[in-house]
């Protein structure tokens, strides 16, 4: 049985919305951080309270599902309060909920998803699913409140690399993606096998500025004909040339390894995503995901974007990576589109399908 009145509510909030104030409650519980945040109208942040487990996995060189969802559950509460106290807002001022419930890892989705349905049960107002991957697209609108679609928009993160074209806020069409590693996860792979640590993403990135771009790994790109990305190559073609230089007993120059590949893996980034740009004729580009916060990425994003006459927008270093005011906001525009209604039935699912046209 559905909340009373929920669905009533939520289709009072669409019909009003232009001449009502809304409060979303974001819940994001993906992976390894424990947000929510409390967003008014899509696109302004009254709180947004991240509780990150980044030094807890890093003895483990990477996420521990059953360890992230340990610490999901310790968290949320605590959590929870200091949004509200930071936005000044009583759970009786929230007009929906909106909660990730994919992509992401099982046990920690279950955590947010369960403890969103229960807040929403007891208040007795809409629940909106959110699909995290456009919640990173969304975090564009906090960071840009003039930006509206259509637009081109790189997603760039540990578990997806694509371009899409953004129609409206809930219709997407996917130009290009990756056939294998997203680029997010072949930084981490790199930093491992050169042995910087974990997330590999933001060592790699400050270890090549002190290095020089002087190795080719990938001789050329097979998918340079189409929008689609390949990391596995570049990946490989880096563990191949330390494994050369180990059995010659050389050791490696890290610095000019990580400028080297970086060089590789966002040029390509930088070319197809320009090009799309062209193609379509859009003169806005907006980058989303947790690579979006790689320096490089930007600087080399914006040079682009320059001297092809397309603004480029990130947003800032707290809405690259993952949390909840993303997701309030991605709540938002679905929930003013009329979509994401969810009941009491729904459910984690960790292998969401990267779908870019969501059917009103």
């Amino acid at each position: 049985m559905y909340f009373n009145n929920a669905e009533e509510k939520f289709n009072n909030l669409v019909k009003n919305y232009k001449t009502k104030d809304i409060l979303i409650l974001g819940i994001e519980s993906s992976c390894d951080e424990t947000s929510i945040a409390v967003v008014k109208n899509g696109r302004e942040v009254l709180s947004n309270v991240i509780a990150s487990q980044i030094e807890i996995h890093k003895r483990f060189g990477g996420v521990v599902p059953e360890v992230a969802s340990r610490n999901h559950l310790m968290a949320i509460d605590n959590v929870l309060t200091e949004a509200l106290e930071k936005a000044n807002v009583t759970l009786k001022d929230i007009d929906a909920i909106a909660v990730t419930y994919g992509a992401g890892l099982m046990g920690a989705l279950m955590v947010g998803v369960t403890y969103a349905k229960s807040l929403a049960f007891s208040l007795n107002i809409p629940l909106i699913k959110v699909n995290h991957i456009k919640g990173h697209i969304s975090a564009n609108y906090i960071a840009t409140p003039t930006l509206t679609p259509p637009y081109i928009a790189l997603i760039v993160s540990g578990g997806h690399t694509a371009i899409v074209k953004v129609a409206d806020y809930v219709n997407n069409v996917l130009i290009g993606s990756t056939v294998d590693d997203a680029v997010g996860e072949a930084y981490d792979k790199v930093a491992k096998v050169l042995g910087l640590g974990y997330p590999g993403g933001p060592i790699i990135d400050k270890t090549a500025k002190e290095g020089t771009a002087n190795i080719k790994f990938v001789k050329s790109d097979a998918l340079k004909n189409s929008f689609n990305f390949s990391y596995s190559g570049l990946k490989t073609a880096v563990i191949n040339y330390l494994h050369n230089l180990e059995q010659h007993g050389e050791n490696p120059d890290v610095k000019n390894v990580c400028a080297s590949f970086q060089n590789e893996a966002v040029g390509v980034l930088v070319e197809k995503s320009i090009k799309a740009c062209k193609k379509f004729k859009f003169k806005k580009l907006a980058v989303a995901g947790g690579v979006a916060a790689n320096s490089y990425l930007r600087s080399e994003l914006k040079k682009a974007g320059e001297e092809n006459g397309i603004e480029v927008l990130f947003p800032p270093m707290v809405l690259c990576t993952d949390n909840a005011a993303m997701i309030a906001a991605e709540g938002y525009f679905n929930l003013i589109s009329g979509c994401g209604l969810a009941n009491t039935e729904l459910t984690a699912t960790p292998n969401l399908n990267l779908k870019y046209v969501v059917k009103k």
